[in-house]
């Protein structure tokens, strides 16, 4: 959805943020910018944002959670046609909406609406499900930045919800970043792993780059059209509209996509509030089981942790989105794998057949084991564990800062064995303890 075209924004009141990308349309002169087609807004064509279409909410239905978690609610019943609403009640309840944005509506919203709720019901019921996964992340990042809240359901728009969406020109993720403003905003992207792809670190960089754009123009409303198309995109149509500042006022002068982004944000937000009252039920959602992760320090194949552990290598897939190769590229640096809590164990007694079958490469011992002892008295951990057969009990001294969890994750070990092994009620632990971690 976004084309990289990194822009100088002079005058920015805030510091550090010296480039943005202007996302998805090329660059175009004064003259041929945009297609002005009339300063009436419902007589002014649009496109659909493009997650939109048939072919990307269907995708959302074909993920792993969803075809796992989410089923069809056995106590509502779905209409099969949407009822008719007048313009009037449309008005009123966007205007009873607890948000801060300013929800409009005239008829370009009404053909959003109009969208979700005839064409794409059976989609908006599996995003409603979708939601229970995702929404308590994007919450938990517009939070912290203190941003609208309602901004929650810009994903809608941008991907359907889903984590692994890219769109025609390289958008990637639940909230389509391109690659440029991703690593601006420290998302890490290589040929064999992707953050943008991160459920959590794409929402918190989403939230700093909303909260930047609204740094310049002080509006919400051009901050997520400024998010589709650019900030230098905005800036042109303002200068075209005579130095308007409202998004209704500069839309005749915005790219066509663009013209259908706050519609469809706005329309989204109505859908997800208002799926009831036009009789869609939403998919039942379970929870999936509780997860951890193993740090590992070798290139670790999905397959061969599916067949060694016995596990559906689809959720591994899906529990570990930022890997772009069905591959965990430890050798370059240790690299989490989240898994099923319930498995972790046999992933760690399992872990060096795992390594022998994953990697042509030799592998490397990793120093650890018992961390209070001399430098000059530690061994490998390999040379450890084919010395002693696994049967060696391995400890760990507790350090200012340290916690269980950290701990854990050093070990490779899960914080329930940690408190199994060492009669723990509490995660409560003091410095200088030492603890059995294997």
């Amino acid at each position: 959805m976004k084309k990289t075209i990194l822009t100088l924004l002079a005058g920015l009141p805030f510091v550090g943020m010296a480039q943005i990308e202007a996302p998805e349309f090329d660059e175009m002169d004064d003259e041929n910018e945009v297609e002005v087609l009339n300063e009436d807004v419902t007589e002014t064509g649009f496109d659909f944002p493009e997650a939109l279409t048939d072919a990307n909410l269907d995708s959302l239905m074909n993920l792993y959670m969803s075809k796992t978690y989410l089923s069809t609610a056995d106590d509502c019943q779905m209409l099969s046609e949407n009822p008719d609403v007048s313009h009037e009640v449309y008005r009123d309840r966007l205007k009873r909406m607890p948000t801060i944005m300013d929800m409009a509506y005239n008829d370009v919203v009404r053909s959003c609406i109009d969208r979700y709720m005839v064409r794409l019901r059976r989609q908006v019921s599996y995003m409603l499900g979708a939601a229970n996964f995702y929404m308590p992340i994007f919450e938990q990042a517009l939070d912290t930045y203190q941003l609208p809240l309602e901004l929650k359901y810009l994903p809608i728009i941008e991907s359907a919800l889903n984590p692994t969406a890219v769109s025609r020109v390289g958008a990637t993720g639940l909230w389509q970043f391109m690659l440029a403003t991703g690593k601006a905003y420290g998302l890490e992207v290589t040929s064999l792993t992707d953050d943008r792809r991160d459920p959590v670190k794409s929402s918190y960089a989403a939230a700093r780059y909303l909260r930047d754009l609204y740094l310049i123009f002080g509006d919400w409303n051009l901050v997520i059209a400024a998010y589709n198309c650019g900030p230098e995109n905005i800036n042109r149509a303002i200068r075209r509209s005579g130095g308007k500042r409202d998004y209704w006022e500069i839309y005749p002068y915005l790219p066509k996509e663009t013209r259908g982004y706050v519609p469809a944000f706005i329309a989204a937000n109505y859908a997800m509030t208002y799926y009831c009252e036009h009789g869609i039920c939403p998919m039942q959602s379970k929870l999936p089981a509780k997860t951890d992760t193993v740090m590992v320090n070798q290139n670790v194949d999905f397959a061969k942790v599916a067949a060694v552990c016995n596990v559906d290598i689809d959720m591994i897939r899906s529990l570990n989105p930022i890997y772009r190769k069905d591959m965990v590229p430890g050798y370059s640096k240790p690299s989490p794998l989240r898994l099923p809590l319930s498995d972790v164990s046999r992933f760690i007694d399992m872990e060096d057949s795992i390594y022998a079958m994953s990697g042509k490469r030799e592998v490397k011992p990793v120093e650890v084991i018992e961390e209070d002892q001399p430098a000059s008295t530690r061994t490998s951990r390999r040379d450890r564990t084919q010395a002693t057969n696994n049967s060696r009990a391995v400890y760990y001294t507790v350090k200012r800062g340290d916690s269980l969890s950290a701990i854990a994750r050093k070990n490779r070990t899960t914080v329930a064995k940690i408190k199994s092994l060492n009669g723990l009620r509490s995660n409560n632990i003091r410095i200088g303890q030492r603890l059995r971690v294997k």
